[in-house]
Order: C-alpha cells, then structure tokens, then sequence
C-alpha cells in the first residue's frame, strides 16, 4: 500500500517565498520613507519634540507614523498637528481650497495675528501680550475682538478642528512655564467656547519654554516666544465630504 506524501518545498519555491517576502518588506518600508519625505519637506524646523509634543499632535490627529516622523524631524507641535492631519489627493485639494478662503478672511479680521497656509490647514499666532497681560491667563478685554472673530470665523467654517498651543519665554521655572501656557491655551479655548464654537473642535496643550522660535537671549527674542499657535485643520467630517466630492470612498 502506497502512502501518498505531500511534496516538499524545494530551494526554489523557498527562494520564491524569501523574495515576496521581502518585496512586501521593502514596499512597506518605501511607504514609510515617502511618508517621512512629505513631512520633512512640508515642515520646517529640526528641534526634536517630546512625547508630551508628539502625544498632542497624535491627539490632533495623526496618524502614529506620521506622528513619529514629525516628533523625530519637525519643532513645530502646532505645524505638526496640521501636517499629520494631511489627506493628500483630490480630497486634500478640496480642503486646501477651503482654507485658502478662510485664511484670506482671518488676514484681514484678526489684525496683529500672524495667518499662516500649511499643508491642508491654517496656523495663527497671537503673541502672548496681544492676549494676556503679564504672567496672566486671563484674555485682555482689548484681544476679545480678536477671538470673537476667530470664533465667527469658525461658526462660517464649521467643519474644522483646531489644537490651540501655549508657549512661555524661559524666565522662571519649567514646571511654573508650563501650568501658564496651559492656563493660557485653556482661557483662549474657554472664550472661543463661550461665543458658540463647539467644545469637541477644541484641544489644549501647554509647552511651557520647550519650543522656543528664537534662542537668542534677549528680550525682543523672549518676546516672540511668548505666544499663542492656533493649528486648524479638517475635522473627520470635512475629510470624509472632500472624499466624495472628490469621489473617493
């Protein structure tokens, strides 16, 4: 009686399996590394972040590749959040279309504020003294109009999330520098809540002296550091209407 035996795998169906194998290694890795060059070439700076960074820009929402790669290469947590949030394609056109406009419009009714186009998003920059008055969280009454514009602004363009970024100038202690911009980033958040712009569009995070834009030591340097950064970028909900129209799924 015969017993039927299952062919071996022979060198050659081995060497077959070894080389897709490591085809679909080397294509995940291509991935990877393309994604990486789009951050580095959309984002400026070299400072490494850290994790207390690269979580609020993963919280924004980012992907944890894209994440990593921006908290390894890029000094901008506010820049990293609207980078990270990135569609690409058709459906990234139709957003970038969309904050174009607005950005054009935050320009002209947020005077004093710095409106910068990144990537799919808009960064504002509001120095800390537009806002608060010395080592203080509470907005001043002369910035108000500034935030209630912001906050009409977003009511015209309800489809977006934002990350709102505190940061201090170096003088006194890091856990002290750290609660203030915090408290800061939360008081901004509080007065765009209170003229009617939903809470789940807002997160905080305070950073303290850690992601200084300029090192030099002296005061108009302190000055630039002591800041307000506002990252708006598409909600799920724009993302996922840009894909349509963009006929995508």
């Amino acid at each position: 009686m015969s017993v039927a035996v299952g062919k071996p795998r022979g060198d050659e169906e081995m060497q077959q399996t070894g080389k897709e194998t490591e085809m679909r290694t080397t294509v995940r890795s291509a991935a990877v590394l393309s994604l990486t060059a789009l951050v580095l070439t959309s984002a400026s700076g070299c400072a490494s972040l850290n994790k207390k960074q690269e979580g609020a820009i993963i919280g924004a929402g980012a992907g944890a590749v894209i994440g990593g790669a921006i908290g390894k290469y890029n000094g901008s947590t506010a820049k990293g959040a609207i980078i990270g949030a990135v569609v690409g394609g058709a459906a990234g056109a139709i957003i970038g279309h969309q904050m174009d406009q607005q950005a054009k419009e935050l320009k002209v009714k947020i005077p004093g504020a710095v409106v910068e186009r990144v990537g799919e998003g808009i960064q504002i920059t509001f120095e800390s003294g537009l806002l608060y008055d010395f080592d203080s969280d509470v907005v001043k009454g002369s910035a108000r109009s500034n935030l209630s514009n912001l906050a009409n602004s977003l009511q015209q363009y309800p489809k977006s999330n934002l990350l709102i970024v505190g940061h201090t100038d170096s003088v006194g202690t890091t856990t002290y520098n750290e609660d203030l911009s915090r408290r800061r980033a939360v008081a901004a958040a509080n007065y765009l809540a209170s003229e009617g712009v939903a809470r789940e569009r807002l997160q905080t995070t305070g950073l303290g002296e850690s992601e200084p834009i300029d090192t030099a030591n002296s005061d108009a340097a302190m000055a630039k550091n002591r800041r307000i950064e506002v990252a708006l970028y598409a909600s799920p909900e724009l993302v996922a209407e840009a894909k349509r129209q963009a006929g995508g799924s």
